[in-house]
């Protein structure tokens, strides 16, 4: 591996391909010298994902095309996500640069499915791994609330020596170990979600990302209770809970609400981004003629996503609420990596011991 110096002095592999899976990680990089950057940002723990490159990325299209407020691409018009784009040029190696962020650890999992595709030796990858990083803002002066699911880690958080000094010292996978990640994207894309629910309860040697990714990804299923009643997923109950029959809420005083319930819905929110939680109301604003909620022009005209709509329950969403569905197509559709929920022709629900089953 040949080294460059970077204007501040700081060494960078050149010749090297590097994949990011946020943009200040790309940002980071560009200043220690990285040439080749391939970024690969989408949220992936969230909406369609499929195994076949062209279908995921019509797919994931169609959804942020359906989406009033987001998009795919950046101010530059340039797509977030530039893992399968026909001008990348892969030099050896193929560097990740990987947290334990729920979301980078999926995106990991995909990565290694495409370089594979590509015909890339596992022996030309290397991955660069990083621990989170709590606690380091002083102005508090208890520890900090560590969230249920990590999914906000970033490589920056690390200073350019860590960065350095953990590149310098990557080493390739073990070709298994390698294997064991394609296969859990091929897993996660099946529109059968039990064989991946399976192998997250049962864990994967060298995939601890595993167990608490269930664990949010669970969230977005329709629950079925021992008596057989069936109610909204974990997510909706909490926007659902948190919206008002009588005051109209924006989406951000619904994030905001100080509550146990915002605490909760915070935690997930921290994974999908306060984008889709707006983007969730209105879906349920727009399911059905008799929606469950309504939605109304907000303080700030569009171009403000989190405040250009307000939203409040209608009697339906209270009762959908407290009483539960009488089908699983009272609520809209929400497609989860293969899967979707609340969807008639999969009816997958997630029962009291947390395992998904078919109605």
């Amino acid at each position: 591996m040949s080294f460059l110096m970077s204007m501040q002095g700081l060494p960078i592999s050149v010749g090297a391909t590097h994949i990011v899976f946020d943009t200040p990680a790309a940002e980071r990089l560009v200043k220690l010298g990285a040439t080749s950057i391939v970024r690969a940002l989408e949220t992936l723990l969230i909406g369609p994902s499929r195994r076949d490159p062209l279908e995921h990325t019509r797919t994931r299209e169609t959804w942020f095309s359906s989406c009033e407020e987001c998009s795919d691409r950046d101010e530059s018009g340039e797509s977030f996500d530039r893992l399968y784009s026909s001008d990348v040029r892969w030099e050896p190696p193929v560097v990740l640069w990987v947290t334990e962020s729920l979301g980078d650890r999926v995106n990991l999992w995909r990565s290694c499915s495409w370089l594979r595709e590509q015909g890339i030796p596992w022996s030309d990858v290397l991955i660069v791994e990083f621990q989170p990083v709590y606690g380091t803002m002083k102005r508090f002066p208890g520890p900090p609330r560590i969230p249920r699911f990590d999914c906000s880690g970033s490589v920056v958080h690390h200073p350019d020596e860590v960065l350095l000094d953990r590149l310098g010292k990557a080493r390739p996978w073990p070709v298994e170990r390698c294997e064991r990640a394609v296969r859990l994207w091929e897993s996660y894309v099946d529109e059968n979600p039990l064989p991946f629910m399976e192998s997250c309860t049962r864990g994967v040697e060298g995939f601890p990302e595993l167990t608490p990714l269930w664990g949010l990804l669970s969230c977005f299923f329709p629950r079925r209770t021992a008596e057989g009643t069936l109610r909204l997923s974990r997510y909706d109950e909490l926007l659902l809970a948190i919206l008002s029959a009588e005051e109209w809420q924006t989406p951000v005083k619904v994030i905001c609400n100080n509550s146990q319930l915002g605490f909760d819905l915070r935690d997930l929110v921290s994974c999908t981004g306060d984008l889709f939680l707006g983007d969730r109301l209105a879906h349920w604003a727009k399911h059905d003629a008799s929606a469950a909620v309504e939605r109304a022009p907000g303080p700030k005209p569009p171009g403000y996503p989190m405040l250009s709509k307000v939203y409040r329950l209608t009697e339906r969403g209270m009762r959908l609420r407290d009483e539960g569905l009488e089908q699983l197509t009272d609520a809209p559709i929400l497609p989860i990596a293969g899967a979707e929920a609340y969807a008639a022709s999969a009816p997958w629900v997630l029962l009291d011991d947390g395992q998904l089953a078919r109605l």
